[in-house]
């Protein structure tokens, strides 16, 4: 029988154009995250199924591709749980690994220690457009930093990042996991309930506001309840700059909110709108959720209008660390959707930036006294930063150099034992 050729469902092969586009974003994000004092790292694939399953990751925590137990440790017939027959799983983010990471090495790190993590990471969802099955995500993440500076270098760092590969005219939209709670209780919601309440509030960009009162209702939540909450995003709707939004908001819930929250937001909208350098809008939006649990703070997502969707996000998270390490550490990250952005690139057909190409095509009787006099030519130009390709001569030579003019091949020579062709 033979072999399947194509990636299993959810996953692909990624041909040279691609990749040569994956690398040149990948060196950008590396450059610019560097110049803001980020640090690489790494961290394994896998983690204990135990930590994905902490009720941390949200609904995401439904989608982790789980490994079974192996030899002696695994017993089908007695399991009546996951966990009787999984003990890892692959990770589903970036973030989680990351906590864990810091408080196992807390001591060897500097605070507040800055994160530059580029990753794959898996999620057994269904495949549609820009959202795979197997995909990279590139995150950012300042740990050990209580104070908004850390929103607002994670703000700029991405917007900056984002305007050096190449969009502009971008939002980054920015709400507060304080701010929907305050709601929530405003409108007499309990407590008890409200992750749930925001699972479904998440929903909203697909499903829209009457799609969200359908759910809230069929989750047992109160009509009355449903429709003041929901009224709320009516009269925030227009109001995107985010003094105006937030004041409007303290207008409509009084001191159900705290003051510290409504200027902390404020301040990182005056702090970024002064200092960014990048084409872009940052906009208030109430109904920004993000799907995770573990957001404690201000939660940010990137929307880029040729995409229709988020293209990366964010937020605080100053307990998870916390679940790890016995005692909180301020935490708040945001990660690109790399994918995504590679996708947008290939539909525009981004062309990079090119440094000079030469191809060498040698004659097959070339002897090894000119051939090695062609290799040293092609090391000189090597050094002086040219990329230098040596092939021999196909039999259609036009159709040979065809290829290599396509591929960005700016200048081709040909070498026979007794001349250069250029």
């Amino acid at each position: 029988m033979a072999l399947k050729k194509k990636p299993v469902n959810g996953m692909k092969d990624i041909l040279p154009r691609e990749m040569e586009i994956r690398d040149y974003v990948t060196g950008i994000i590396k450059d610019t995250y560097r110049s803001f004092g980020f640090t690489p790292i790494e961290t394994p694939c896998m983690e204990d199924i135990r930590n994905l399953t902490s009720n941390q990751g949200g609904e995401n925590e439904k989608l982790i591709f789980k490994v079974l137990k192996r030899g002696e440790k695994l017993h089908l017939e007695n399991a009546k749980t996951d966990l009787d027959v999984s003990d890892m799983g692959l990770r589903y983010d970036l973030t989680l690994p990351l906590s864990r990471f810091y408080a196992n090495n807390e001591n060897d790190l500097p605070s507040p220690f800055k994160a530059l993590q580029i990753g794959n990471v898996w999620r057994a969802d269904r495949p549609q457009r820009g959202r795979y099955r197997q995909f990279t995500q590139c995150d950012i993440d300042i740990l050990g930093e209580p104070s908004d500076l850390a929103e607002i270098e994670l703000i700029l760092a991405t917007t900056t990042c984002l305007d050096r590969i190449g969009f502009h005219g971008f939002e980054i939209r920015i709400n507060e996991r304080r701010i929907l709670k305050a709601m929530a209780e405003y409108c007499g919601f309990d407590e008890d309930r409200f992750d749930i309440l925001f699972i479904t509030l998440d929903k909203m960009d697909k499903i829209g506001l009457d799609g969200v009162k359908e759910e809230l209702i069929d989750e047992g939540f109160d009509a009355a309840a449903v429709d003041k909450y929901l009224d709320i995003f009516n009269q925030l709707k227009d109001k995107k700059d985010v003094k105006d939004g937030v004041d409007t908001l303290v207008s409509i819930i009084g001191d159900k909110l705290d003051p510290e929250v409504a200027d902390s937001m404020k301040e990182i909208a005056e702090s970024v709108n002064e200092c960014k350098t990048a084409d872009f809008e940052l906009v208030f939006d109430p109904t920004l959720v993000r799907g995770m649990g573990y957001y404690t703070g201000t939660i940010f997502e990137i929307a880029i209008p040729e995409f229709g969707g988020s293209c990366g996000g964010g937020g605080r998270y100053d307990h998870m660390v916390g679940r790890f390490a016995g005692h909180d550490v301020p935490a708040c990250g945001f990660s690109i959707g790399f994918e995504r952005i590679i996708m947008l690139l290939l539909e525009h057909d981004f062309q990079i930036p090119q440094k000079p190409k030469t191809a060498f095509l040698i004659d097959k009787k070339l002897d090894g006294y000119k051939l090695s006099s062609v290799i040293k030519q092609a090391n000189e130009l090597r050094s002086q930063g040219q990329t230098v390709l040596i092939e021999k001569m196909k039999k259609n030579k036009k159709f040979q150099k065809q290829g290599l003019t396509d591929s960005g091949y700016t200048e081709i020579k040909e070498f026979y034992n007794d001349t250069v062709t250029d």
